[in-house]
Parts: C-alpha cells; structure tokens; sequence
C-alpha cells in the first residue's frame, strides 16, 4: 500500500498545482480592460498558465492550457460575425483553443535557466498569431475603413497582445528578481 501511495504521490501533486495555477489565472482574467470583439488586458493573466509548463513540462503545460482555454471560452465566447458553421468552428479553434493552449509550450522552456523570459515572448507571439489569423479571416469586415484587412489584425490584436506581453514579461521579471527561479521545473 505504501508503494502505490508514492507512485501516486507526484502526479497529484502536479495536478494540484495546475489545478490551482489555472485558477489563479482565471481569477486574473476577471481583471480585465476589454477592446470591442473581445480583445482585453489583465494584469498578467497567463502567467500562472505559462507557470504549468516551466514547473511540470509540455505534457503538463500544454494539459493546463487546454482546460485554461475552455475556461477562457466560457467567460467571454464572442459568436462570429458570419452564420456560417465553419466561422463558428474557426473561432473556437484560433480564438480560443489555439490562442490558450499554446501558452502550454512554455513547458519546452522549462530545462533552460531563466527559461520564463524566452517562454513569454514565444508562447504570447504564438497567441498573437493565432488571434490575427482569425481576425484576417473571420473578423475583417471590422476592419477600420481605408486598412487592409491584414494591418486591422496586427494593429487590433497587437495593441492587446503588446500589452499583454510587457504585463507577463514585467511580472516574471519581477518574480525573478524577488523569489529566484520559481518557474524551475519541478517533476
């Protein structure tokens, strides 16, 4: 019996904790400073995502994503412009699926020293892209008059996104400097 209570012990002790860092993180996203067609700010929210994957590695990482990205989707789902079944499932799957789940892949960091800063400006680029594509293909009839529909989403998605990555990029730096690397892995 006590064997099978060791063998056990690491993966709840990893499923705790990106259990509780997606919450901490969804807790964060309620903090916002929204943009029309869904677009916001919050202080740092995907930090404790990118988090997972430093301590517990890809698998781990790219799991706590993933539920972080079904959260995400219930909490501001914004219905594609077109009726079309096809713009319904792109939005789910860039705008929501995609955007969140790549910030699990902090966890391809998560051997490298100080891995956190190379983890954010990869993983927040990755969502950037993801947001962009959907806003050439899905969102463009917002784009404001006189732009392409390519320059609408990098500047609507970019301005966001920038923020967003100075936010996460300030914090982790800040943590850094405070408590060492935290962001280690850990199992």
């Amino acid at each position: 019996m006590r064997k099978s209570q060791t063998a056990a012990s690491p993966n709840i002790r990893a499923l705790t904790e990106t259990a509780l860092l997606v919450a901490v993180a969804f807790i964060l996203s309620f903090f916002r400073y929204g943009f029309a067609y869904g677009g916001s700010v919050t202080p740092a929210s995907m930090l404790p995502i990118l988090m997972i994957g430093m301590r517990r590695g890809p698998v781990w990482g790219l799991g706590g994503a993933l539920v972080y990205s079904g959260l995400q989707m219930l909490q501001g789902f914004q219905a594609p412009p077109a009726a079309s079944v096809l713009n319904f499932a792109l939005v789910i799957l860039l705008d929501y699926v995609g955007a969140f789940t790549v910030l699990g892949a902090a966890g391809f960091f998560s051997k490298k020293k100080n891995g956190i800063l190379y983890a954010v400006p990869l993983c927040l680029t990755l969502r950037f892209l993801c947001h962009f594509t959907s806003g050439i293909i899905i969102w463009g009839q917002f784009a404001w008059e006189g732009f392409p529909v390519w320059l609408y989403s990098f500047c609507y998605n970019g301005i966001y996104m920038g923020i967003e990555l100075i936010l996460c990029m300030a914090a982790a730096l800040g943590i850094l400097k405070k408590s060492g690397d935290i962001f280690s892995r850990q199992g």
